[in-house]
């Protein structure tokens, strides 16, 4: 990456601009050529060509923001996104589809049920600073893919990147459909008091709580991507040396800034010593002559974070382990564990969102099991390395967005896997497939014949209790469990089944099979037309 790279200062969007911005997007939409998925894959391709052309300038803007080693910009932003690209460009046709594999009863066939897919609208997305990059633009993704029109909101706590993705998104994508909008807390009012059709809010549980509220005002839908007190199981059973690796990576990645990562780990407590020694034996292979001194460390986004971290290290009544060193004017804290002996430990109770972890030592496996689910019963990401009944109980027993099992929150390194949280965590989900439908309305559509209205007769008026049994006789079926909730099996059940197309009498199923005979023919028809 070259030095030399200039990276746009910041500016704010002037306030007074933001309602035109909005009323052009939806005009956008309304426009309909956003529903044209040809239009969509162009606009996804230019985005693509956009990410390539500008890696070194994201680098240099990541690098100015957070100290992010370059190589950690290809590995966890660009590269996940190209990832997510290259799925979603391979599988949009088939994934703006009518859905025809819907289940119905089947009387309903000559309806031909189906499900179109239809973008919600123009779309909020308000990103955050830890991965400036890759959680505005995943979502946009989705929303371009789906067929809406969207405003990005970057977080201002990372300046740099937040203009670089504006010109970004500016200079590749249209232009009438796709805005970034910068600034922070009187920009983001703004924006709240127009009218969406979905929000898309990554960040913390106190302003989703505000964006909530505001959006509910306009019954707005809203996904809420937070974090949690994330908790890690280690026991006995598993490779020391390995978990100690894989865990002091997850917390130094990104200076342990990264809503996946372990907020405290459970670790058996005859070999919390042995635990400890592999630490520091790891960090001592990553970081040979200390942390501080390599590129390849980042540093805490801004000074207040870097006090709020700190203040974890003052208040803990624990142990230092590993780490503790800080130092404000370079925004450098170690990475840091520290040994604790109560859940009200400062260091379980406060998300750290940053290179500080805690170790608690447990009993049993249930002793474990009931301290994760009381310090955070809905975190965003579980971590266990135990033996393969241990982990199966612990995700059993223990709820979270998502789980990884021997390593650090590798489940959300798959960029085409459903990502999202559960209870205080968050809701909805994206990346792949699930970015498309978390902006996709999923409208019902049925053809209802002419041939059918006397098949219809129930519903209409002067009402017939002759028609209104032969309607019971054609829609019910006859249960395939007793009173008791028993299968009932056997030839009998079979031959009602095949024969009686699940009717409860003879007249319905022949009812049953005059109907499946109609639509047969009926396609056949349409189909023999189309010739």
């Amino acid at each position: 990456m070259t030095t030399d790279i200039k990276v746009p200062a910041f500016e704010a969007t002037p306030i007074d601009t933001i309602p035109e911005i909005v009323a052009t997007a939806r005009a956008s939409f309304q426009s309909q050529k956003t529903k044209d998925v040809e239009w969509r894959l162009v606009q996804l391709r230019k985005l693509y060509w956009g990410l390539r052309d500008y890696t070194e300038k994201i680098q240099a803007a990541m690098n100015k923001d957070l100290r992010k080693p370059p190589h950690d910009s290809i590995l966890s932003e660009i590269h996940h996104l190209f990832q997510d690209l290259d799925l979603t460009l391979k599988k949009l046709k088939e994934w703006a589809k009518d859905d025809k594999s819907v289940d119905y009863p089947f009387t309903f066939t000559p309806l031909k049920p189906r499900l179109r897919k239809e973008p919600l609208g123009t779309v909020l997305i308000i990103g955050p600073y830890n991965f400036p990059l890759m959680i505005n633009i995943a979502p946009l993704i989705g929303a371009i893919a789906a067929g809406c029109t969207a405003i990005v909101k970057p977080s201002e706590n990372s300046p740099a990147t937040a203009m670089v993705v504006k010109e970004l998104v500016e200079n590749y994508l249209d232009p009438s459909c796709f805005f970034v909008v910068n600034g922070a807390v009187p920009e983001t009012t703004a924006l709240l008091d127009q009218k969406w059709d979905k929000i898309f809010y990554t960040g913390g549980a106190t302003v989703a709580k505000i964006i909530a509220k505001k959006a509910a005002e306009t019954l707005t839908p809203v996904v809420h991507e937070l974090g949690g007190l994330n908790p890690s199981f280690v026991s006995k059973s598993t490779n020391l040396a390995l978990s100690a690796r894989r865990l002091l990576w997850g917390k130094t990645i990104n200076a342990g800034q990264v809503c996946l990562s372990q907020n405290y780990v459970l670790v058996q407590r005859d070999i919390v010593d042995d635990f400890v020694k592999q630490l520091q034996a790891s960090y001592k292979e990553f970081y040979p002559n200390g942390a501080k001194t390599t590129t390849d460390y980042a540093r805490i986004v801004n000074e207040r974070q870097f006090n709020r971290i700190k203040n974890i290290l003052d208040t803990t009544n624990g142990k230092i382990v590993l780490g503790g060193e800080t130092d404000k004017s370079d925004l450098y804290i170690a990475p840091s564990v520290i040994l604790v002996d109560s859940v009200d430990d400062p260091a379980i109770k406060e998300e750290s969102f940053g290179p500080v972890w805690s170790i608690l030592p447990y009993d049993t496996l249930d002793d474990a099991i009931k301290i994760m689910n009381q310090v955070d019963p809905t975190p965003l990401a579980l971590t266990t390395f135990g033996s393969k009944a241990e982990n199966e109980k612990i995700l059993s027993q223990v709820t979270s967005g998502g789980a990884t099992i021997n390593d650090a929150w590798m489940h959300g390194a798959i960029a085409t896997l459903p990502f999202g949280g559960v209870g205080q965590s968050g809701t909805g989900a994206y990346h792949g497939k699930s970015s498309f439908d978390t902006f996709t309305h999923l409208r019902t559509v049925v053809e209802v014949p002419g041939w059918m209205d006397q098949l219809l007769r129930v519903r209409y008026s002067p009402f017939s209790p002759t028609d209104f049994k032969r309607h019971i006789w054609m829609t019910s079926s006859k249960p395939n469990f007793d009173r008791n909730g028993k299968l009932i099996s056997g030839p009998r059940y079979w031959f009602w089944l095949i024969f009686g197309l699940g009717g409860p009498s003879v007249k319905g199923a022949l009812l049953r099979w005059i109907v499946l005979f109609a639509s047969a023919y009926a396609a056949f028809y349409q189909y023999r037309k189309s010739w």
